[in-house]
């Protein structure tokens, strides 16, 4: 065991001791409190402040329920953080939200048994540590035929964060979709090597219409791209662009089709209810792994909350017309609204990760009509063969 992680045991069986019941932890009934720790800041309009939404949508929706949060913690400091919410704070109930954290939540969850931690990204757990995730792939994938329809160039534009899992499979989605609406057309990724950097996703999104993209989906916790979009249409070059995480159409009106968008108060609402209720404890959260999507409502498509394509470009949408084995020939905006209710439905009736599927070298990574498996997906680590780039080992 490390230094730390006895300290912290430590640091519990003091808090016992001086608690003096043997069951010490959070019981069902009781006034309950929650910590968020984020990796970016709030006002990010990504990924932390998307987090930080649904974590007030749930402090105002339970009144049993305190909320109290950290923003910009970098991941070598993680397991301070948590570790002053459960002993400063008396926190209940730790989130973390940053595939980063997950080692140190593990950590503190092994080195405090009495509260309860769900880690947001990641793949491990313990007794007391659950996972979820709002998945995006979906999305991805039906904004991926809009910007396969909408492309004139043929060369549409990716900037990553991290060449991680989550990211990789995401990008896979939005070129699988670009594929479907136009074969011919190229997706060209560039990485940012960061969550959260406006100024090099400003000179990546240039650095790629200066390549001959005119479509560039994104990564990145900012409107950064879309505001870059919105400059070189005012300058008369079309560029279009999709919004990530948070409502980002308002940062380009006359560029943003879409984009995904994130409901995290969806499941911050069911998990602490179960907390709360009692359904969820310290000693079963082991195999507790959220994996929510279209049909849970823990996401949806648009560029701004109920607008899943922008009205400007709803036109050029539905005169793009494709031909779908099974539909015939459509309208690309048809098939979009199509496979969202497909996506949507119980049993899901349509998954962008259908066979066959073959990756940049050729190989077939998921044979026809077979459906990628929840773990192919999580742990991928290929591109498809319509990608124009690498995955950085």
């Amino acid at each position: 065991m490390s230094k730390r992680g006895l300290i912290g045991v430590l640091v519990g069986a003091i808090l016992l001791t001086m608690i003096g019941i043997a069951g010490y932890g959070y019981s069902p009934g009781d006034p309950l409190k929650a910590a968020f720790i984020y990796v970016g800041p709030v006002g990010d309009y990504g990924w932390s402040h998307a987090h930080d939404v649904g974590r007030k949508y749930v402090d105002a929706k339970f009144p049993w329920l305190e909320t109290v949060c950290a923003e910009a913690v970098p991941e070598a400091d993680a397991y301070r953080y948590i570790e002053r919410f459960i002993v400063e704070e008396e926190c209940d109930v730790i989130f973390t939200t940053s595939f980063g954290f997950m080692d140190p939540t593990l950590e503190a969850a092994n080195n405090y048994p009495y509260q309860i931690f769900f880690h947001c990204s990641g793949y491990k757990r313990a007794p007391n540590m659950g996972t979820y995730f709002s998945e995006f792939h979906q999305v991805y994938y039906a904004n991926g035929l809009i910007a396969g329809a909408m492309t004139k160039s043929g060369k549409v534009g990716y900037i990553g964060a991290y060449p991680i899992p989550e990211v990789v499979r995401h990008i896979n989605a939005f070129a699988l979709g670009v594929k479907e609406a136009n074969p011919a057309a190229t997706v060209d990724v560039r990485w940012l090597f960061a969550w959260y950097d406006p100024p090099k996703a400003r000179l990546a999104a240039e650095a790629l219409i200066a390549d001959g993209c005119d479509a560039l989906a994104f990564t990145e916790d900012s409107p950064t791209v879309v505001q870059v979009g919105k400059k070189y249409v005012k300058e008369g070059k079309p560029v279009y662009t999709f919004g990530h995480y948070s409502p980002m159409q308002e940062f380009g009106e006359d560029s943003c089709v879409s984009g995904q968008l994130v409901h995290w108060e969806v499941l911050y609402e069911d998990i602490l209810a179960k907390v709360y209720a009692g359904v969820y404890d310290r000693i079963n959260l082991q195999e507790v792994d959220y994996w929510w999507m279209l049909k849970e409502g823990a996401c949806e498509l648009g560029g701004d909350f109920g607008v899943p394509i922008n009205p400007k470009f709803e036109a050029a949408l539905k005169e793009k017309k494709v031909t779908d084995p099974v539909l015939g020939e459509i309208s690309v905006y048809d098939l979009v609204m199509i496979r969202l209710a497909q996506m949507s439905e119980e049993t899901v009736l349509f998954d962008p990760f259908t066979g066959q599927i073959r990756d940049q070298e050729g190989k077939v990574r998921i044979e026809e009509g077979r459906r990628g498996s929840h773990d192919e997906l999580w742990l991928m680590d290929w591109f498809v063969d319509n990608i124009v780039g690498e995955i950085p080992r």
